[in-house]
């Protein structure tokens, strides 16, 4: 019955189905980019000067960067450590807050002030400037940029989960399960997250598409991938020199990233009014 539902409320949402294809194209270019781009080689920095900043035409759809480089092939390549990335900043993040989150919110007391305090720490310096601070430290690339934007992203899991905790601990099935002898950790387990996991849930699919605009405005300011490594941001940050003349340089990276940021934010809009039908508007 509520797959049932779930599938209504997909197919008459025209957002939740436009999300979902643009994050299936995603998905798609991720997996499947390796076996269909049409010049592999220039993923590895292959130089071609030759061909170098050539308009779209039919042997390169996307035209060719500043040393002759396909950018269809790079963009598609780009793909798959872009989705990667933003899978894992807020999975990870996920991992850290949550698990405080909850402990803040059934603990109580000074544990919970302990823990809230530093979370507002963390969320009263901008997200972006704190990242940018990180990396600046930490050194440039993408492994760093990956840490940098989880440390920035925690807090707000643990904001939720908290509140999620605090509303669920008092509920009577937490006061049955304390009088039938379950340990605190068993509690914390089986019945607190399970019933936090909504709200959860569509953050997470919604920060996807924000950690891939995040890891590419890191990579713009050259703080992320390094070459010839084809990302998305750091393509846009070089093709920034060549604009307005050889315009499909920029645009086709910031497109896929336009793409990426709208489906993952219509798809977590989609499971909002699935997850929780009350917030449904339609």
């Amino acid at each position: 019955m509520r797959a049932r539902l779930a599938v209504h409320l997909v197919r008459r949402s025209f957002g939740t189905m436009l999300g979902l294809a643009l994050v299936a194209m995603i998905i798609a270019l991720a997996l499947l980019g390796p076996f269909i781009v049409p010049y592999p080689d220039d993923v590895l920095g292959a130089v071609n000067l030759t061909n170098k900043l050539q308009p779209p035409s039919a042997a390169h759809w996307f035209g060719t960067d500043e040393v002759g480089n396909d950018i269809l092939t790079r963009v598609i390549i780009g793909a798959r450590l872009s989705l990667l990335v933003g899978i894992a900043i807020p999975l990870a993040a996920a991992l850290i807050g949550v698990p405080l989150g909850i402990l803040a919110g059934t603990a109580g007391g000074g544990l919970r002030e302990a823990i809230m305090r530093l979370t507002d720490l963390f969320l009263s310096v901008p997200g972006l400037v704190l990242a940018i601070a990180l990396v600046a430290a930490l050194g440039p690339g993408i492994g760093n940029a990956m840490i940098a934007l989880i440390l920035v992203w925690w807090p707000g899991y643990v904001r939720i989960a908290e509140s999620k905790a605090l509303a669920i601990r008092e509920e009577p099935f937490i006061e049955a399960a304390r009088a039938a002898g379950a340990s605190q950790v068993r509690i914390l387990w089986r019945h607190v997250l399970p019933n936090s996991l909504s709200p959860l849930i569509v953050k997470m699919s919604m920060d996807i598409g924000q950690a891939i605009l995040a890891i590419a405005s890191l990579g713009f300011l050259g703080l992320g991938a390094k070459p010839p490594t084809p990302e998305w941001g750091a393509m846009i940050s070089i093709a920034r020199g060549y604009l307005p003349d050889w315009w499909w340089y920029a645009i086709c990276p910031g497109a896929l990233i336009y793409a990426s940021v709208l489906g993952f934010n219509l798809l977590g809009d989609g499971l909002r009014d699935i997850l929780d039908p009350r917030s449904n508007r339609g």
